[in-house]
């Protein structure tokens, strides 16, 4: 018998058996075609990554549209735990929230020389969509991936589902704080009508920015942690350059720039038609734009992030 060559030196198949066996070399070579093969797609796998990600990334926003029902259970859920043991619940946050449009009403109306049955109706819409809309949803989505961490990392669990999760549940608390400008109007006797009805297409953009907010600053925020801080500055800053508590109005010709900061015209396709001021085709155009602009930078951190959220929350 010819003794067997070192183990080191046998050629293996791809089905785990040495090639060499036969005796025949040219049989270690048609055994070893299929790894080169192999080989040759993981390279070019590698080479087309983002390409991977990006469907990966598609995939994950379709499963998590099919668990939108596992999302807006969690997002109560988030509401009824945040308030458990409180007499009043979320309310406190309707009463919060009326208490600061009375006070600020009453004097700012006189800072400014404003006639308050003019003003509070646009305090009370302009205070409650900041707070309940834009400001918290900033705020929430820097989280979105991090209040999740235990879920993440335990499950799998398309991420999709926590951002809408995040939406659901700031929706339901704009949604009780609505009470507050209602009160107003009906005080006054100041209704919007039919008009309220065209506030109802810039709502749907704000649900699909407070979606882009969480696939975008959950990512980075899941990563650097001192982001938060960052995003709330920021944030409090654009609450005193964006016309909330003042009028576009008093500015006169000195307000040629407010199209150019994005959250005034995302507030006006909202507020507008609420305090019966139709936004007009500049202040659309000027909201679409931006949030396109938003989308794709939010698309495009998204995939480069998603595989690696699960290891940094």
């Amino acid at each position: 018998m010819n003794a067997l060559p070192p183990v080191s030196e046998r050629p293996i198949a791809m089905d785990g058996s040495w090639a060499g066996r036969t005796g025949d070399p040219s049989a270690a070579t048609r055994d070893l075609a299929p790894a080169r093969a192999a080989s040759a797609d993981l390279l070019l796998d590698a080479r087309t990554g983002r390409a991977s990600r990006g469907a990966a990334a598609r995939a994950d926003v379709r499963d998590g549209l099919r668990l939108w029902g596992l999302a807006v259970s969690l997002g109560w859920l988030d509401i009824k735990l945040r308030y458990r043991g409180s007499a009043l619940g979320p309310l406190w946050l309707t009463l919060s929230s009326a208490a600061m449009v009375g006070s600020m009403g009453w004097i700012y109306s006189m800072l400014f020389h404003l006639v308050l049955r003019d003003y509070l109706p646009f305090l009370a819409v302009s205070l409650v969509l900041w707070q309940a809309g834009i400001g918290a949803v900033a705020g929430d989505a820097c989280n979105s991936f991090l209040k999740a961490e235990q879920t993440i990392r335990s499950m799998r669990m398309p991420f999709t589902v926590q951002v809408l999760r995040t939406v659901v549940s700031n929706v339901i608390v704009l949604g009780h704080n609505v009470i507050v400008p209602l009160v107003v109007f009906a005080i006054f006797g100041v209704w919007p009508g039919l008009h309220a009805l065209m506030s109802l297409p810039g709502l749907a953009l704000w649900l699909l920015d407070g979606a882009a907010a969480c696939y975008m600053l959950g990512s980075i925020c899941a990563r650097f942690r001192d982001v938060p801080p960052i995003v709330g500055s920021l944030m409090q800053i654009a609450y005193y350059i964006t016309p909330v508590i003042w009028k576009p109005s008093q500015l006169g010709a000195r307000g040629w720039w407010l199209p150019l900061n994005p959250f005034y015209p995302l507030l006006e396709v909202v507020r507008g038609p609420l305090l019966s001021q139709p936004p007009s085709l500049l202040i659309w155009g000027a909201a679409l734009g931006y949030s396109a602009v938003f989308w794709i930078i939010a698309g495009a951190l998204f995939i480069r992030a998603r595989p690696r959220i699960a290891f940094w929350v």
